[in-house]
This record gives C-alpha cells, sequence and structure tokens, in this order.
C-alpha cells in the first residue's frame, strides 16, 4: 500500500553538511537535500497503521450484508437489529473526541496497543457471542479501538513524516479511508455463504491479533508524553454531546419508517446540540490550564476553519449518496443487490487508488489547484444523480457516481493535509481527532438530510397516485439535487484554502 512513497533511508540525517574546500571561502555551502525517503523504523511503523487501519474500518460496513442472517439466528427484528450498526457508531462519536487526551497520554505505542487489544477483544467477543446482548457489547469494544486508530494514524504521519512528502503519505489514508467501506460488503458476503456470520469475525480476528503482535515489536513512541488528568465532566458531555447527535440525526434519517416507539429523534438531537455547547465551554476554560480534552484552539487557524468546513459537506454528500443510491437502485430500478454493489464499487475503488496520485500532486503544487477541481467534480457528479427516472441506463448511474469519487479524491487528502499541516506539533493528535469527530457527525448528518428528504417527497407523490418506483426516484433525485447546491458552496471556499508554510518547524519525532 505504502511502499512507492515510503523507502528505507533515513531523511533525519544530523551530520553536518559538508564544507567548501580550502580557498572558497566565498562559496556557499551546500543546501542539505530534502529528504523523500523514511527511515526503516518510521516505515513500518506507518505501513503498520494503514495496514490496521484498514482493517478496523474495513469491519464497519461488514454487518450490512451480515445483518438478515444474524436476526434470524439470534431471532431479533429489523429495528433491534440495527442497533448493531447504530451501537457502533455511537460509540465511534463518543470515543473519537477523546483520542486526543488518549495519544498524547499513552503516546504512540500505548495508544496502539490499547486500539487492537480493545478491537480484537471485541472481535473474538463478537465471534462466540450466544446472543445478540453480547453481539452488540462486542460490536461497542470493537467501534472503541476502531475511534482510536485513524486520529492515530493521522497523528503519527503528521509528527515523523517531513511537510514535503506528507501529501504522498497522506493519500494513502484516502486508500483506506474509501476502499475498505467499499470492499467491506463485499467480503462480508463471499465469507457468510460457507462459513455464516460468525466467520465474518472469524476471518478478522487472526488479522487483528497478527497486527498486535506486529505493534508490540515495531511500534515505539514517536511524540512526547503529556500527564495531564482526564477531566470526568469533559468525557460526559461527550457521551451527552456527541452521542445525543448522532443518535438523533440517525432517528431523523428513518423518518417515517420509524416505529411508533421510538424516541422522538429531537429529543436527542436538542439535548445532543444543548450538552455540545456546554462541551465547548468546558474545553475553552480547561485551555487555559492545557488540559483540555479535545483542543479547540485548532480553529484559530484560518486553514483548519475551512479545511472543517469543506470536509464536512463532503462527509454529508458521500454518506448521503452510498445510502440512498443503493436503495434507489434496488427498489426503483429492479438491480440485485450484487448489481448494485458492482455499480457503486468501481468509484469506491478509483477513489482510493488515486488517493496515492493526488498526495503527489500536493507535494508539488499544493492544495488550492486541486481542491477547486475537486469540489466541481463532486458537484457535477452529485447533479447528475439529480436526474434519475426508473428507466434511466445503469451506465449513466455509474458514470455519475464514478465522477463523484474521483471528485471526492481530490477532496479529501489536500484538507488532510492542509488542515493539520498549519498546526503545532502538540496540537496534532487534537486536530486529527477533530477531523475524525466532524467526519461522523457529517456522515450522520447527510444520511438523515438525504433520507429525510426522499422519504418526505416520495410519500408525497406516492399519496398523490405516484406509482412507487417513479415517487422514489423522485425523492432520491430532490435529495440528490439539493445536496448538489449545497456543495456547490464549497467551490469558493476551496480557493480560500493555502499551502501549510511548515517546512521549519518539522523535528521528526523521535
Amino acid at each position: 500500500m505504502t511502499t512507492e512513497i515510503l523507502d528505507t533511508a533515513d531523511p533525519l540525517d544530523d551530520r553536518p553538511a559538508t564544507r567548501p574546500p580550502s580557498g572558497s571561502v566565498d562559496a556557499p555551502a551546500p543546501a542539505p537535500a530534502r529528504a523523500d525517503k523514511l527511515a526503516p523504523g518510521h516505515f513500518r511503523a506507518i505501513a503498520l497503521l494503514m495496514a490496521s487501519a484498514f482493517t478496523v474500518i474495513l469491519n464497519e460496513t461488514t454487518m450490512s450484508v451480515a445483518l438478515p442472517p444474524i436476526m434470524d439466528e439470534l431471532g431479533v427484528t429489523p429495528t433491534v437489529g440495527q442497533w448493531l450498526t447504530t451501537a457502533f457508531l455511537l460509540t465511534m462519536a463518543v470515543v473519537i473526541p477523546a483520542t486526543g487526551f488518549l495519544i498524547n497520554r499513552l503516546g504512540t505505542r500505548g495508544a496502539y496497543l490499547l486500539a487492537m487489544s480493545l478491537f480484537t477483544a471485541g472481535t473474538a467477543l463478537a465471534m462466540i457471542a450466544p446472543g445478540f446482548g453480547v453481539l452488540v457489547t462486542g460490536r461497542v469494544v470493537q467501534a472503541t479501538g476502531t475511534a482510536i486508530m485513524m486520529p492515530l494514524l493521522m497523528t503519527t504521519i503528521m509528527t515523523i513524516v517531513p511537510p514535503h512528502m506528507r501529501g504522498r503519505v497522506m493519500g494513502n489514508v484516502g486508500l483506506v479511508i474509501a476502499a475498505a467501506p467499499a470492499l467491506g460488503p463485499t467480503l462480508s458476503g463471499a465469507i457468510l455463504e460457507p462459513l455464516g456470520w460468525r466467520g465474518v469475525f472469524g476471518v478478522v480476528l487472526p488479522i487483528s491479533v497478527l497486527a498486535l503482535v506486529a505493534g508490540v515489536l515495531w511500534i515505539r513512541d514517536v511524540n512526547e508524553k503529556e500527564h495531564h488528568t482526564l477531566d470526568p465532566l469533559s468525557l460526559l458531555l461527550t457521551l451527552v454531546a456527541f452521542g445525543g447527535l448522532v443518535w438523533g440525526l440517525s432517528g431523523l434519517g428513518e423518518g417515517a419508517h420509524a416505529s411508533s416507539g421510538t424516541l422522538n429523534p429531537w429529543i436527542p438531537l436538542g439535548t445532543g446540540l444543548v450538552f455540545l455547547g456546554l462541551f465547548v465551554w468546558r474545553q475553552i476554560v480547561r485551555q487555559r490550564t492545557d488540559s483540555a480534552l479535545l483542543d479547540l484552539r485548532t480553529f484559530l487557524e484560518p486553514n483548519f476553519r475551512v479545511a472543517i468546513g469543506i470536509m464536512a459537506v463532503a462527509m454529508l454528500a458521500m454518506l448521503g449518496t452510498l445510502i440512498v443510491l443503493p436503495l434507489v437502485l434496488q427498489e426503483a430500478m429492479g438491480l440485485t443487490p450484487l448489481q448494485s454493489g458492482l455499480i457503486v464499487l468501481p468509484g469506491a475503488l478509483a477513489m482510493g487508488l488515486l488517493g496515492p496520485v493526488v498526495g503527489r500532486w500536493y507535494d508539488r503544487v499544493g492544495p488550492r489547484p486541486i481542491l477547486v477541481p475537486g469540489t466541481v467534480l463532486v458537484t457535477l457528479g452529485i447533479g447528475m444523480l439529480a436526474f434519475l427516472h426508473p428507466g434511466i441506463s445503469p451506465f449513466y448511474v455509474l458514470a455519475a457516481h464514478i465522477l463523484l469519487s474521483l471528485g471526492l479524491a481530490a477532496v479529501f487528502t489536500p484538507l488532510f493535509s492542509a488542515a493539520l499541516g498549519v498546526l503545532k506539533p502538540h496540537q496534532y493528535s487534537h486536530g486529527s481527532a477533530t477531523i475524525n469527530t466532524v467526519q461522523q457527525v457529517a456522515g450522520a448528518a447527510g444520511i438523515a438530510l438525504f433520507i429525510a428528504i426522499m422519504t418526505l417527497r416520495s410519500d408525497t407523490l406516492t399519496a398523490a397516485g405516484e406509482s412507487a418506483a417513479d415517487a422514489l426516484t423522485s425523492g432520491a433525485s430532490l435529495a440528490f439535487g439539493i445536496g448538489a447546491g449545497v456543495m456547490a458552496l464549497t467551490i469558493a471556499l476551496a480557493a480560500l484554502i493555502k499551502r501549510p508554510e511548515t517546512d521549519g518547524e518539522f523535528h521528526g519525532g523521535h
């Protein structure tokens, strides 16, 4: 995954520069060449972190295909069964804001071993679960480890990779984020028939054990540890704030299809917003003593603020599209799950494979020349989907999704690098945690927005006498049209992103 950009020479060569020969006092000493390779230990650490992140993120999407056999064997309803996904997302939303504190307190090695130990334990528990409650518990433990992994990966890259190489390395993160979720359902489907739903966890378990053992051998601390105490009040506010937001947004997405006994989603959403305000206040107070759970001073950097805004809209558009599009393909256009999966798979793989290429472009030209065309492509791709109807060619949908995916590939890598590149080294972990928190909440908001718009529009048209297929595609088209309009606003914002000037501040970890 990373061998093209990571090699075995040490860029942190601190030997004195060669002096000019005697008699050449007027000739300036040659400037040290910029290193384009990583030290062997750093190469192994990043490669292992990327492989581990790929594994844990792959696990996020495996339940979408495995849910029906789980419900049949354990005797639960679809509403109850959805808690396998909901509990996972809720746990991610609650834990990620605390990862900045955890990484700084435990160090790279401690945070990695904690993440993979939790993920491994959760996978084993889910595999042997005798009932649904234990299975959900296993997923929660898995999610806790998963929540730590992505911020840890980003923080480590920012700490040990020189600024002029970060685009290339961060481009591989795009591959992890895009390809792993796309391959999750495919892998799950291939395993289910011969091994059953427990086999989905059984295949992942030895991989996670191997990663844990490799971490014991290879991962070393690359950042200075901090010794601030954990603030219990901040942790409680995080639980209610981000848990309430994701729960409420997920409930809004269910819309009219929610059961009568379901909690009104506006209650957890409103509670989450109130507690989010309290959480922000608490962090501002704790920042005065550098003991915040999540350091919000990262938002003082204009690059970081604008990048977070674009990233939130892009995640909203991506997750909303990934959820709505398969529904339309199967329920309105009559395609099988396999056919609909094949339509969205090329775009997802293209987005992942283009990540390293975009990273190299970023290192050469900076973020703006890539971000502006990228946001245009995303807007056009979603805009094309606004013209869906039941008789439209699947190849039109394929082309639109590929265009959308190529645009997203040109958006995420520059945003990650430009947002984190303006921060001070001790802020990397907090910036990474903020980015991943925004991704979780924005993704939930995207799903809720797209599903709610589609449901309201299709229900109105069905009541007016439209066929179910026409009503559903009309509702989805409206959702895609609104999504394209919102995404168009980011084109102007993309022009505001500047290239970080941090080459002189790099120390290379330790």
